[in-house]
């Protein structure tokens, strides 16, 4: 008989540092999970598994469900138990991995390489909160309430703009530049790796808070009535999606929904323009247009010198400023090709009519 294989202990998420913007998004989709999931962009080794799963220890009693990239649509939304319709004649509802993430966290990574058909239904299930299958003589739907956290590195492809616009919040990890803070963050997980009980100790405390808080802040968020917000919240949230060019009214929507669950979080009394402009960023980002990318203010010209005087170098280089990978022309060398003869010998006289 074979024993299951004990699951890893997940590292704490108040000890996951150097990706704040990450953290976050996170706190605010567990906060209102309607919001539609987050979607992680990034290079590997950037904590995006790490702190989906520390995310899930936070939610009483939340599963921690995986979809792989193998995986069907039936095994998503669930389809019919042929067991059952074949031993007792009946039609029986076989729940999938929707049924299963119910209340805790569903994790994709590199959701770019799923089919389309899988992330609509995954999308759909996200930010309705209900699982609706039509299908093999099946109609059935439940509850699917959860935080949807979907990984992708943008080197290997990317989602169609129609599918970005569905998730929610989006965050983009770099790599970390500052040598201090990466050592900080090895030594922490090298800690975690030679004693992961002992490491979580030092962080019961910190876990525990935020656990509360994530409590407090779900419960503020169902409250219809509270955190009221006046006109300016949303003329700043307007302004802010007119800037970046967005389609619909999705975006509105989402950022208004996020700088609630932002002041719920905090637990502030009302919603601030100050909420929306600090979760602004992760709900804009993959729903920019390019051409308001492009509209952004350009940089100040160079300063002349003390003498009033430009530099030569700079005026030389100012086309190369608004294009700087253009090159001068070359000539090119033309090669003597060898003439065609003519079918027909025109130096021959014509024959003369009769």
């Amino acid at each position: 008989m074979t024993t299951a294989a004990p699951m890893p202990v997940p590292f704490p998420f108040a000890a996951i540092a150097g990706q704040p913007h990450l953290r976050q998004a996170l706190l605010l989709a567990a906060v209102d999970p309607g919001l539609g999931g987050v979607l992680i962009e990034g290079p590997r080794g950037t904590a995006k598994t790490t702190a989906a799963r520390a995310l899930a220890e936070l939610l009483p009693g939340a599963p921690f469900v995986t979809l792989p990239l193998g995986a069907s649509l039936e095994s998503l939304v669930g389809t019919l138990d042929l067991g059952q319709a074949l031993a007792g004649h009946e039609l029986k509802f076989a729940p999938g991995l929707l049924a299963r993430a119910h209340g805790g966290v569903l994790y994709v990574d590199e959701i770019n390489l799923l089919p389309d058909a899988l992330i609509d239904s995954l999308l759909d299930a996200a930010a309705s909160g209900v699982n609706v299958v039509e299908r093999d003589g099946i109609s059935h739907r439940h509850a699917a309430r959860f935080v949807l956290v979907g990984t992708m590195n943008p080197e290997e492809g990317t989602l169609r703009p129609q599918l970005l616009d569905r998730f929610g919040l989006c965050v983009q990890l770099r790599n970390i530049g500052d040598a201090a803070e990466r050592q900080a963050i090895v030594r922490a997980r090298l800690a975690f790796d030679a004693d992961p009980q002992g490491f979580r100790t030092k962080h019961v405390q910190e876990e525990a808070e935020l656990a509360a808080a994530l409590v407090r802040a779900r419960a503020l968020v169902a409250d219809a009535a509270a955190l009221p917000y006046g006109d300016a919240v949303h003329e700043a949230v307007g302004a802010l999606c007119i800037e970046a060019g967005v389609d619909g009214l999705r975006a509105d929507l989402v950022m208004l929904r996020s700088a609630r669950a932002l002041a719920a979080w905090e637990g502030s009394a009302a919603i601030t323009t100050d909420h929306v402009q600090r979760v602004a960023e992760a709900v804009l980002l993959h729903r920019r247009k390019p051409e308001a990318e492009a509209a952004a203010p350009a940089p100040a010209p160079r300063a002349a010198k003390p003498d009033g005087s430009s530099n030569g170098k700079d005026e030389a280089n100012s086309a190369g400023d608004e294009d700087w990978g253009a090159m001068p022309p070359e000539p090119v060398g033309i090669e003597r090709v060898k003439p065609l003869r003519p079918l027909i010998d025109r130096t021959q006289a014509a024959p003369k009519k009769a």
